[in-house]
């Protein structure tokens, strides 16, 4: 059996910083966000829940996704994507956002395999707490 160690990034991949922010500091995260869209990047948020839970008290796909509208402008091009939407639908937004013309694709894990976006740069979790650490190393690597 042969065994082979990966000890280095892949050609051309820059490292992966990660950053845990209080919800407090969201305003000065979304400025920093809106520098970076000028400069051509992408971004992911991604939410635990799809909508409005009255049993818990977390950031949810559908609320985020208008408020991120109403900050960015809709002339940002954000999407939304999660599992409640038609496959057909979910394809469409993803191929969207991987041409580039959705700067912005607030979603839940619906996203964790199979995505491959080199120009989404950025990635928002909110509520990261509520996910498993195998989710959020998969999200790690979208």
């Amino acid at each position: 059996m042969d065994v082979s160690i990966i000890d280095e990034l892949p050609k051309g991949r820059q490292p992966i910083t990660t950053r845990w922010v209080k919800h407090e500091q969201l305003p000065e995260v979304l400025r920093w966000i809106k520098e970076e869209l000028v400069q051509q990047a992408q971004v992911y948020f991604i939410s635990p829940l799809i909508e409005e839970s009255e049993a818990l008290d977390l950031k949810n796909a559908v609320a985020l996704y208008e408020e991120l509208n109403q900050y960015f402008g809709e002339e940002t091009g954000i999407g939304l994507l999660h599992g409640k939407m038609k496959n057909e639908e979910k394809d469409q937004i993803m191929q969207t956002f991987k041409a580039g013309d959705l700067s912005v694709l607030v979603s839940t894990t619906v996203i964790e395999v199979g995505v491959d976006v080199p120009n989404a740069t950025i990635m928002v979790i909110m509520d990261a707490d509520r996910f498993g650490l195998s989710q959020l190393h998969q999200l790690r690597a979208v």
